[in-house]
């Protein structure tokens, strides 16, 4: 198979983009976006680390989590993870970020890009519970585009009909899998043991 190498090849295999295609980015959050925002319970953010890699990273909660705080302005609450901090990490240095909004029963996403600043401030933390609390940390984003993405990818997925689904035990558990990659030699929580563990620290 024959290598990429410049633009002009990549151009001539894809062709034009629709002019539909090309003036679908706006500045802003419009009315659409924000139903998708206030109905959705699953994100992805990416950001990028010192290496100049997009990390990215899964967010999750209740519909509508985030926060639309105006048409140029998001507020994304953090929740317990593993404190590794890989994206506030990357914010502090790089704070621009990508987001995908996702809704489960919609085949498209919305995708936004902007720069982001964190925030203790209970102005903004109770805005955004984190659960029942308020969040430790507020990513507030300055939105500077937003666009619908198509539904083809979720639609060829399947993702919301789980034609695809699996049994989840062709995987042993997280913290099993861990200790095989890490050669520990203590003993570690099998799959319901972490599904406990996950609910307790929601």
């Amino acid at each position: 198979m024959s290598q990429i190498t410049s633009l002009e090849q990549l151009s001539a295999l894809y062709g034009e983009p629709s002019k539909r295609a090309k003036n679908k980015a706006m500045d802003h959050i419009d009315d659409f976006s924000r139903t998708m925002i206030e109905h959705s319970p699953y994100i992805v953010l990416s950001t990028v680390d010192q290496n100049g890699f997009t990390d990215v990273s899964p967010r999750g909660g209740q519909p509508g989590f985030v926060k639309v705080l105006d048409r140029k302005t998001l507020l994304i609450p953090d929740s317990a993870g593993n404190n590794r901090i890989d994206s506030f990490r990357n914010l502090l240095e790089r704070p621009q970020m990508g987001l995908m909004i996702l809704v489960p029963g919609v085949d498209e996403v919305v995708r936004i890009k902007g720069r982001v600043s964190l925030h203790t401030d209970p102005h903004y933390s109770e805005r955004c519970p984190d659960g029942a609390k308020p969040a430790k940390l507020v990513m507030k984003v300055a939105v500077e585009e937003a666009y619908f993405h198509c539904g083809k990818a979720i639609m060829r997925a399947r993702l919301w009909d789980n034609h695809y689904r699996v049994d989840r035990n062709i995987l042993p558990s997280l913290a099993q899998i861990m200790k095989a990659q890490q050669n520990m030699q203590e003993e570690v929580m099998g799959q319901e043991e972490m599904i406990a563990y996950y609910r307790e620290s929601l």
